[in-house]
């Protein structure tokens, strides 16, 4: 096969169709799209899923609400300024429904405005034309803002307004850089980067396709975290496959022979990586969230887009041209190769094999107390603290705390098909229910709002809707849905994903490296220090976010995403190394196998590394803190796992170890030492007159 690749004439007519079809693919067809649904942010078989979906069977259901707070900039509203905000009001749809709503110290006017959209896009273009309309020929010293569950999600739509176009450009820039940082070639980094660049178009295509297929829920941030993966593993892989040719290219006149024995050296290592992180991904398919369950099966495709690349299309791209494209560092044939020379990489591992046991105690302390942090990590956002740029909808809402109870901008909803008089009654007897009242009835169903008097976001909050919900237990078909709803059960259900989702990946992973390997105590050593690394990767970040960046707290999703990201990333780079390590074992034994190991892998996993980080750094780009969360703890974990992990403990638990690493594999054999002559060359013959000569 990959002979097949690099010599015969189809191998150019595959670059060729993959990058015609591929970019055909993208101008035809281009991404595929689905109508958002109200319950896709909601975790599947929770309260608040179950009052989204008997709320749409109102006969005027509409997909959200948006509140407009009218403020003085100084004293009180006067009867004129009233006058012409209800005649502004009635210039915008659906605002008369509730009654207009004036606070005790007069400062403030509040009117309740229902958003009938469900889509993102539909409910940002009309809180859009909401702000337009209620903000033109205000009386002076009256100022207008929308809030509301529709604001907020808004606000987030213009977050990603956008998003993935300036996500692309951030991570091909960043590739591009470390590329030519990497190669130190004016030439050589452009193919690696537009295979990849292609294959990351091709998969947004196919990956959003199969989601439609299969009918699983994806929303504005699947494509841009598909993007980042696909460039960062993609490359990573590119980087392996050119460092192995290189190689070859010192060893190989013929850069054809060169290319298909760096392949088939290359492909078990990527192959083996590509579907641990593939198996990782779709671990994510049994998560609670809707989103969540579609970026993992969009990532599994976007991987095995990137390693079909890297594997079929960039070896025929590279061997088209000759050895001039690695210029000014061009590898001739005769030079030493990686593993034979006395690079940086055989230095460091010269350093760990002759204290091994110092290595590994100095690195396990280190990764404690980078740990340490986890004791104090909080868990749970609020909606305020979402973002890195506060938007109108997040200041409206504390201007109007201000002037009315916290919770009437965002009031609990209260769906039912029992009597909205009972469902009323016992939420206003609930302890923190400020009121509720009868806003919507039909076919059946009522909606009843309850204002929480708490501060959003806040534990008592939280408390209110628990006691709410036990109040209504008496009350048959009674959901509680609103903010402080959602985020109660988005908090239990990523719990929930966590404790499913966690030992799952580990078991999985461990097994496809058992198979890999065919050894079970070198899995057992990869998977603790990929767990070790999460773990101080998480409590270093934490002190960054709390310390640095004033984050309160970590968002429920942002440690599922890092662990599975982390674990079946994370294994990559020291599958890379073993099976080089296992490959030299053959021939030089198990602790010199794994030095050389990390003489010819040391470079290239380092670059990609540092690429990989950077490239989850980018994340950042977007003024969103979950993702730059995600971003972050990633990023950290990554240069742990490249610089420390791989580097030092692996390479050091080894040579402890020795051939137990590889158990119950058979000890490798010890390398080849020259042998004395044998004791009847070294005696001279005997003379044929029975006399020995002298020696």
């Amino acid at each position: 096969m990959t002979d097949r690749i690099t010599r015969k004439w189809w191998a150019i007519a595959i670059v060729i169709l993959a990058l015609g079809g591929a970019m055909g693919i993208v101008t035809t067809l281009g991404e595929a799209t689905r109508v958002a649904s109200a319950t896709d942010a909601l975790p599947i078989g929770s309260d608040s899923a179950a009052a989204v979906e008997l709320r749409e069977q109102l006969p005027e259901s509409e997909g959200s609400t948006a509140v407009v707070l009218f403020s003085t900039d100084s004293g009180q509203l006067s009867p004129s300024d009233v006058t012409a905000i209800e005649a502004r009001l009635t210039e915008v749809p659906g605002a008369g429904r509730a009654p207009v709503q004036r606070s005790d110290d007069g400062t403030a006017l509040l009117a309740v405005v229902p958003v009938e959209a469900n889509d993102a896009t539909a409910i940002a273009e009309a809180v859009k034309e909401i702000r337009a309309t209620v903000k033109a020929d205000l009386p002076d010293g009256v100022t207008a803002q929308v809030t509301g569950p529709a604001a907020v999600q808004a606000d987030l739509a213009a977050v990603f307004a956008g998003a993935n176009t300036r996500l692309l450009i951030a991570t091909a820039s960043v590739v591009a850089l470390l590329l030519v940082l990497t190669y130190r070639s004016p030439i050589l980094w452009i193919f690696p980067l537009i295979v990849v660049g292609v294959a990351d178009r091709l998969a947004a295509v196919l990956a959003t396709h199969t989601l439609a297929a299969f009918d699983v829920v994806w929303d504005e941030s699947t494509i841009g975290i598909l993007s980042v993966l696909v460039f960062g593993a993609g490359t990573d892989y590119a980087l392996l496959l050119i460092s192995r040719y290189r190689d070859e290219l010192r060893r190989h006149h013929d850069r054809r022979e060169a290319m298909s024995l760096a392949l088939r050296r290359t492909a078990e290592a990527v192959l083996s990586s590509s579907v641990t992180v593939v198996i990782g991904l779709l671990t994510l398919l049994l998560s609670l969230f809707p989103a969540t369950r579609g970026l993992g099966l969009a990532c599994a495709v976007g991987i095995v887009v990137a390693a079909f690349f890297v594997l079929l299309v960039l070896p025929a791209v590279l061997v088209i041209f000759d050895r001039w494209i690695f210029w000014p560092r061009v590898p001739r044939e005769g030079e030493a190769a990686l593993a034979d020379g006395q690079s940086l990489w055989r230095k460091v591992g010269d350093r760990v094999a002759a204290h091994p046991k110092r290595v590994i105690s100095i690195t396990l302390v280190v990764l404690a107390v980078m740990a340490a942090g986890i004791a104090f990590i909080d868990t749970g956002l609020k909606t305020s603290d979402q973002f890195l740029q506060k938007p109108e909808a997040i200041s409206a809402s504390e201007r109007l705390a201000q002037s009315f109870p916290a919770g009437s901008a965002d009031p609990a909803i209260i769906v039912t098909t029992a009597d909205p008089d009972a469902v009323t009654a016992a939420a206003t007897g609930v302890d923190g229910i400020a009121g509720a009242r009868l806003v919507n009835e039909g076919n059946g169903v009522a909606e009843v709002n309850a204002v929480i008097e708490a501060a959003p976001g806040s534990d008592e909050a939280a408390d209110t809707v628990v006691a709410l919900r036990a109040a209504l237990v008496p009350v048959p078909e009674s959901h509680v849905a609103g903010t402080e709803a959602v985020a109660l059960d988005q908090a239990e259900a990523s719990t929930r994903d966590r404790l499913v989702i966690f030992p799952l990946v580990l078991a999985l992973v461990m097994l496809a490296l058992v198979v890999l390997l065919r050894s079970i105590v070198a899995p057992v050593v990869l998977v603790s220090t990929v767990v070790a690394t999460y773990f101080a990767s998480i409590g270093a970040s934490w002190w960054i976010f709390t310390k640095v960046f004033g984050f309160t707290a970590l968002d429920d999703g942002a440690p599922l995403f890092a662990f599975v990201f982390l674990v079946a990333l994370g294994v990559d780079y020291n599958i890379f190394l073993v099976t080089r390590a296992r490959e030299e074992a053959r021939t030089h034994g198990s602790r010199e196998g794994m030095l050389r190991g990390l003489a010819a892998t040391g470079g290239v996993i380092t670059s990609a590394g540092i690429l990989l980080a950077a490239v989850f750094a980018v994340l950042g780009v977007l003024p969103l803190v979950v993702l730059a969360q995600i971003g972050v703890i990633i990023c950290i974990g990554v240069l742990l796992d490249t610089l420390v992990v791989r580097t030092l403990l692996v390479p050091a638990i080894a040579v402890v170890l020795g051939d137990r690493f590889w158990w119950p594999r058979k000890p490798f054999p010890a390398p080849e030492t020259p042998q004395a002559p044998a004791l009847e060359e070294a005696v001279p013959e005997v003379s044929t007159g029975g006399s020995r000569s002298n020696p």
